[in-house]
């Protein structure tokens, strides 16, 4: 198995990058001031910001391939694995980095919410698509920082570190909202897979074996981070994913009950319930009266 090198701190990163540390605990790099090297996979105890200029090989995010073309944002959070498979082979990396470590923000108000920037969190993601205007903001987001971090430390530096970096976050938020109404041919195709898969769930009899399907399943099998998946559904639909779930095991739930020799227990059994009662909760929930008042009224 290959082996996964540990990046820790921000010294580690800027050695293996052959670039001076000029703060200990934030940096920025330019790749194109860099030489070449071979790329391997690491264990990131860092939050990274890659801007990529060039595809450099195909990246991997955890065990699973990330989406990423020329001229894209990726974002890393400590704890994952990250690496480029270009087989061994010596690249001339282009593009910038922006990585800092959790002590950075530690007491800061960007701290306490940096969990909500979600695209750090995604384990199979797509990366932020820029605009040649969005570009030009992100540059100057990333220029911002590295002035900063060129001037001596001083009781000020912080607080201005973190509020480039917290804006430069906000501005990516901005910019993956965007993309997911510009980007509505992908995610169209992903709700007609959504709506094509739990279809199939239920008609081939998997809720009676895996039980009642899960948002985590349902984007495993669409090869989406349960995070991205969640975010994109509710964009698109303006319900959450569980919502969409449970509003498709309605709908399926009440075609059954058109079948005059099921039970409300067979029906709920089919549907992946362990227990009728909880069936008939969520039904009643959803629909204002219990399956069998539903059926009665049929």
């Amino acid at each position: 198995m290959e082996e996964v090198k540990k990046i820790e701190t921000v010294k580690q990163y800027n050695e293996e990058m052959g670039v001076e540390t000029k703060h200990p605990l934030v940096s920025v790099v330019d790749f194109d001031q860099i030489p070449t090297y071979v790329q391997f996979r690491r264990y990131m105890g860092l939050y990274c910001i890659f801007l990529k200029n060039i595809k450099c090989g195909d990246i991997r995010y955890g065990c699973q391939p990330y989406d990423y073309e020329e001229g894209t944002l990726i974002f890393i959070a400590p704890g994952q694995i990250y690496g480029i498979d270009n087989s061994g082979k010596i690249i001339k990396p282009s593009g910038k980095a922006l990585v800092f470590h959790p002590d950075m923000i530690a007491g800061t108000q960007l701290g306490k919410t940096i969990t909500e920037y979600t695209f750090f969190s995604y384990d199979v993601n797509e990366a932020l698509h820029l605009s040649k205007k969005e570009r030009e903001t992100i540059i100057d987001s990333f220029n911002k920082i590295a002035n900063e971090i060129e001037l001596n430390i001083d009781k000020h530096s912080k607080t201005l570190i973190v509020s480039n970096i917290e804006l430069f976050l906000n501005y990516c938020m901005r910019f993956y909202d965007r993309q997911f109404i510009t980007r509505n041919h992908v995610n169209n195709d992903i709700l007609i897979r959504f709506e094509n898969l739990l279809r199939h769930y239920f008609k081939s009899g998997k809720s009676q074996t895996l039980g009642l399907p899960t948002v985590s399943y349902c984007a495993e099998q669409l090869n989406l981070s349960a995070n991205y998946f969640g975010d994109l559904i509710k964009k698109e639909t303006g319900n959450t994913a569980l919502d969409y779930i449970q509003a498709k095991l309605i709908e399926e739930a009440k075609k059954r009950m058109f079948e005059p020799k099921k039970s409300i227990n067979e029906i709920a059994d089919e549907l992946g319930f362990k227990y009728q009662q909880h069936f008939t909760r969520l039904f009643k929930q959803k629909v204002g009266v219990t399956p069998n008042e539903f059926r009665n009224l049929s």
